[in-house]
């Protein structure tokens, strides 16, 4: 336990039995609803870790609970150590928030006001402030709007300047909702890039809500998958990929045009583009490797380019649901594999 009062070994965050009911009115009659439903699960420092759910799971419940913004109707959760609402003040020091569709800038002042301003509410020094907002302005490519109005700032340059600010105090844990909401490619890339780094170099912990599983993809390492306020899956995206079916699929790009590839062990033929230039098998990873896949296509024909692509994450989250609503045994995934694109190139 460090002076300030709060746990620096122990875990990020953790949760047992979580859960919080509302009333709700139905015409003339009432109701409870169970927005989040006993909710166990912990996060060690360091961990990149995506939060998702069909909208009305329970996901920005979850986070008004973590940071202390709701009480819980039962169970308990820490949060960085400490009690959430109990210890509200000090918590906020070690969280880093940012909600897509709200901000915590000042909206008619410039950028660079609104990080002296929050700089202040964290009791920075001045020569801290300006080191960490020097080092933020570079990364996130900042320089040419800091003296703008955050009202005339473009979706983009305002997401980039939410962050920053989420980032000035140097919180433990960054909790994102919806981070990349609305932002074009170039916008997403730039953003997932800043926190891929910066979890490499400052060791932050990241939590992640988003119906943008490319944020997912390329920002988390662990899947927390939420339905109806119980948490359906805890592992990694392969884990999640083979309790749920999905298949991989090889995508070949051959040296000259051939047949389809029907009649490979274990892998079925999809379908072929440019006279047979390119072909796609989808395997089952329980049942064959991507390399078995690959050797055996390479036995029958010349192969310049392949590229093995990972289930739809969109889709096989609809697959888990799929499982819950039939009363599927769950089967939390193991592997310490992520679900990423490889592609490798014959030379």
């Amino acid at each position: 336990m460090s002076a300030t009062g709060w746990d620096e070994t122990g875990p990020i965050i953790e949760t047992s039995g979580l859960t919080r009911t509302f009333t709700v009115r139905d015409g003339a009659r009432r109701r409870r609803l169970t927005a989040v439903d006993g909710l166990t699960v912990t996060i060690e420092p360091g961990e990149a870790v995506g939060y998702i759910g069909a909208n009305g799971a329970g996901k920005s419940t979850t986070i008004k609970m973590l940071t202390g913004i709701l009480v819980p109707t039962r169970g308990t959760v820490t949060t960085c150590g400490l009690r959430p609402v109990k210890d509200r003040r000090r918590l906020a020091r070690q969280v880093g928030v940012v909600f897509g569709q709200r901000s915590q800038l000042w909206w008619d002042l410039p950028v660079r006001e609104s990080f002296r301003i929050l700089a202040a509410i964290h009791d920075l020094p001045a020569a801290t402030e300006r080191e960490r907002t020097g080092e933020l302005v570079e990364h996130l490519e900042m320089a040419d709007f800091l003296a703008t109005p955050v009202r005339q700032l473009s979706l983009g340059q305002r997401m980039r300047a939410e962050i920053a600010a989420a980032l000035l105090h140097a919180p433990r844990l960054v909790i994102l909702d919806e981070p990349t909401i609305g932002l074009d490619v170039l916008s997403k890339q730039r953003l997932r890039e800043f926190l891929v780094a910066r979890r490499r170099t400052h060791g932050t912990t990241l939590l992640l809500t988003t119906h943008d599983m490319g944020d997912v993809e390329r920002l988390c390492d662990r899947i927390l998958v939420i339905d109806r306020g119980r948490l359906a899956y805890d592992g990694d995206l392969a884990g999640l990929g083979r309790t749920t079916g999905a298949q991989r699929v090889l995508v070949v790009d051959l040296a000259a045009p051939a047949p389809d590839l029907t009649g490979i062990p274990a892998a079925r033929h999809l379908g072929s583009e440019a006279h047979g230039l390119r072909q796609r098998l989808a395997f089952d990873p329980d049942r064959t490797t991507a390399a078995q896949v690959f050797a055996a296509v390479a036995a029958r024909v010349e192969v310049r380019d392949f590229t093995v692509a990972e289930p739809d994450i969109e889709d096989v989250v609809r697959r888990l649901y799929a499982r819950q609503a039939s009363g599927s045994p769950q089967n939390a995934g193991d592997d310490a594999a992520t679900m990423t694109t490889v592609t490798n190139t014959q030379r």
